[in-house]
Order: C-alpha cells, then sequence, then structure tokens
C-alpha cells in the first residue's frame, strides 16, 4: 500500500470511494455530532481543526499500510459517509471494515454498495483472506449490511465494545476468501 496512491473507486448512483480530501473536514465534523453515527462509532472530532487533524492521520496510516479509509461522495463535491479499512494486517491477510453515513446518503443502499466495493478492492488489490465487520447488536442496520454485503454472522461477542451508554455485545461477521461473491460486482458499480 505504501508504494501506491490510495485509488478513487467508482459506485453506482454516481457516488465514488475517494481518499478524504482536508476539504472534507466540514462534513467529518457533521459526522461526529449527528447522533447515529455518535452511538455506532467512536468518531471524536470537536473542532474543525480535529477533523483536518484526523484526515492527515488516514493519510498517515495509508502510507504505514495500517488502514484505508475512503470518502463516499459524488465527484466534486464533499463527503456523505466513510467507508474503509482499520486494522489491517498484511502478512496476515486481514483487516476490519468501518463505515458510517450522514442522514441525507442513509437508506439507499449505498453502505452496502460502499462496503461491497471495498471488499472487493481488498481481497483482489491487497489480497487479504479473512475481512471482519462487527457492530452492536442493538444495530440491526448494521448486521442488514453485513449480510446484504455477504458477510456470515459468524457470533457474539459479549461486552466487546464500550459505547457512550455502556458496553455493547457486538455481532462478529465475516468473509472469507473463496466465498462466493456472486453478483456483488454488479451491485458495486464495478
Amino acid at each position: 500500500m505504501a508504494a501506491m496512491e490510495q485509488p478513487v473507486l467508482g459506485l453506482a448512483g454516481g457516488l465514488e470511494l475517494r481518499p478524504w480530501r482536508l476539504g472534507d473536514a466540514d462534513a467529518l465534523l457533521a459526522a461526529a455530532r449527528d447522533p447515529q453515527v455518535r452511538q455506532w462509532n467512536r468518531l471524536t472530532v470537536e473542532t474543525e481543526r480535529d477533523a483536518r487533524r484526523r484526515i492527515e492521520g488516514m493519510r498517515e496510516r495509508w502510507g504505514a499500510e495500517l488502514s484505508a479509509i475512503w470518502a463516499v461522495a459524488r465527484p466534486g463535491e464533499e463527503a456523505v459517509g466513510l467507508c474503509g479499512w482499520g486494522d489491517i494486517d498484511l502478512a496476515g491477510g486481514s483487516a476490519e471494515i468501518m463505515y458510517w453515513l450522514l442522514p441525507a446518503a442513509r437508506g439507499g443502499g449505498v453502505a452496502v454498495a460502499a462496503t461491497r466495493r471495498v471488499t472487493d478492492w481488498a481481497l483482489d488489490e491487497l489480497g487479504l483472506h479473512r475481512l471482519r465487520l462487527c457492530h452492536s447488536v442493538a444495530n440491526p442496520a448494521s448486521c442488514r449490511v453485513a449480510a446484504k454485503a455477504g458477510y456470515t454472522l459468524e457470533g457474539t461477542m459479549r461486552g466487546a465494545l464500550l459505547h457512550a451508554d455502556g458496553w455493547h455485545d457486538e455481532h462478529l461477521h465475516a468473509l472469507v476468501r473463496g466465498d462466493a461473491r456472486g453478483d456483488r460486482r454488479s451491485a458495486s458499480g464495478r
């Protein structure tokens, strides 16, 4: 990863996954203030300066081969969401997906399409073997995204993640190289 630039990945519906820009700081700040994003993600951004630092950190973690985070956006427009990989282990062949959408982008299948697209990229371009998707059991929307994107529910991790309202059990979903990908490519805009 360190030797390549982060690519722009096309999505259906005129959207793309592109590297975060400093000009997206307002979108990151809006996400940090959105009640649903705050409930299900550990996104702590208090100021525009914090948002810019976080965006710079995304670039640094790409270069250090630790994460690959994209902005979900229409070409030339500000971000409406985030999708990508954290906890990348190139030697071990694994990573964990993360995603969120601002209210205007929710409900139209964007999270599923973005998840499918970055999944294909992780398998085909990075050559990863096992991809994880974890979410609070109290978040049925993420459970639906996981299922529609082809991730198998493997079980429940008890008291696995501390949210603002306390410890949550987490569902663990995974997709392993060789699992059927079916029509995922056409649905993700590839």
